[in-house]
């Protein structure tokens, strides 16, 4: 089966999910090539050794790319992210010159935009495509203050429910975001629940390095570690302030490993409180994280507190489950139920810095045995409810189905 994954984002940039469902896919046989923008998420510039062209084609991690030009950004300027996710909303169109007609469209959403030129493709070539949403619009333009007008939310919504219509399935990330889809309209048949994974053999345990600790600032420090974009979504001010709660606890440091929009900003309020018990390391491949994880003594996930986080469960609680160490889960509903239910950690209020302060002090007096074995109920989760063959193979039925005219 030809399969094309229609994505703004796709590898180097932080897109592992994507990469590891289109190396699945080929290994079962299928002919896969992705359809995507030069890269330049999070931080709106494009990587080393890229320079925007009309086309450009090269084979990453053993997957065919094929890259088209997008305006590059990732500001906090509305009207220059909504150039960005238009620019590649129209490039991608260029699609019918640049790959071959496939059988099905694989459509990773966000950005919502992505779903126009899906649509356009479709119709085009005469196949389906399955739009796999990740990110709910326009609840996210809200809730991260991206957006703000009342009409325009209106008007995408409109676009998103022309899309959902135009789909032959939408596969979701939680029951949550099937249930709020369901309440728009989406009949229950087209919707289907297909969790985030992890590749046990990308993140897994790994004995800590002393030098590297050293070298890093981590040595003889209780560290929180928080991974991956930093960004309006994630609320990490509320961090900031819970390190100056624990200013008379040394010995716990909050460590930030990323980038993002919101970096200078929390830089800044550290500074200016004078903070010592906060580290921002940068961003770093993927290829490395395992060696990062392996100097925190517990991971943090944070978002907004906005009813919308609490129906989403970000993939890095997987990742964070993998390396086998206890997360502490400041984030309501889905994502917090997914932590304590399998007893990998525990979990606070969002945006409530005192509560994050106790968790963290709850932690920190536990006994070692007993964070021990969150990480080991983590690692158990991971292998028996979200390995990468089990979600990915889910996936490939579903794109087999579709593209078999069985589902629609």
């Amino acid at each position: 089966m030809r399969i094309l994954l229609l994505t703004q984002w796709y590898m180097p940039e932080p897109a592992e999910l994507l990469q590891e469902l289109a190396q699945s896919l080929l290994a079962h046989g299928h002919d896969v090539t992705v359809l995507t923008g030069f890269p330049n998420y999070p931080a709106g510039e494009l990587y080393p050794g890229y320079r925007l062209r009309l086309i450009q084609r090269e084979v990453v991690a053993g997957v065919p790319v094929v890259r088209l030009p997008l305006y590059p950004d990732h500001s906090r300027s509305g009207l220059l992210r909504i150039v960005n996710y238009v620019s590649f909303a129209l490039a991608a169109l260029f699609g019918v010159f640049a790959v071959r007609r496939p059988d099905v469209i694989f459509v990773y959403h966000p950005p919502l935009t992505i779903g126009l030129p899906a649509i356009l493709l479709s119709r085009f070539w005469r196949v389906p495509f399955v739009y796999q949403i990740q990110d709910l619009w326009p609840d996210t333009l809200k809730s991260t203050g991206m957006v703000s007008n009342e009409a325009a939310l209106q008007a995408v919504d409109q676009v998103a429910k022309l899309i959902y219509r135009e789909a032959a399935a939408i596969p979701v990330i939680s029951q949550g975001f099937a249930q709020r889809l369901q309440q728009r309209g989406v009949p229950a048949e087209k919707i289907h629940v297909i969790s985030n994974w992890v590749d046990g053999d990308v993140y897994h345990p790994q004995a800590p390095d002393p030098q590297r600790a050293v070298q890093l600032g981590l040595a003889g420090h209780f560290n929180i570690m928080f991974a991956g974009n930093l960004g309006a979504a994630q609320a990490l001010d509320t961090v900031i302030e819970a390190a100056r709660l624990l200013q008379a606890q040394p010995e716990i440091q909050f460590v930030f490993v990323g980038d993002g929009v919101a970096l200078e900003e929390l830089k800044a309020r550290s500074n200016e409180y004078g903070l010592t018990n906060i580290r921002f390391l940068g961003r770093y491949a993927s290829s490395e994280m395992n060696g990062l994880y392996a100097l925190a003594d517990v991971l943090l996930v944070h978002l907004r507190d906005d009813p919308l986080f609490a129906i989403t469960v970000p993939h890095k609680i997987f990742a964070y489950m993998a390396v086998g160490k206890p997360i502490l889960c400041a984030v309501r509903g889905e994502a917090a139920q997914t932590v304590l239910n399998v007893g990998a950690g525990l979990a606070c209020p969002p945006q409530a810095a005192r509560a994050l302060a106790e968790s963290v002090l709850a932690l920190h007096t536990m006994p070692q045995e007993q964070r021990d074995g969150m990480g080991r109920c983590g690692i158990q989760a991971v292998r028996t409810l979200y390995s990468r063959d089990m979600c990915t193979g889910q996936l490939e039925t579903l794109l087999c189905a579709v593209a078999a005219h069985r589902v629609r």
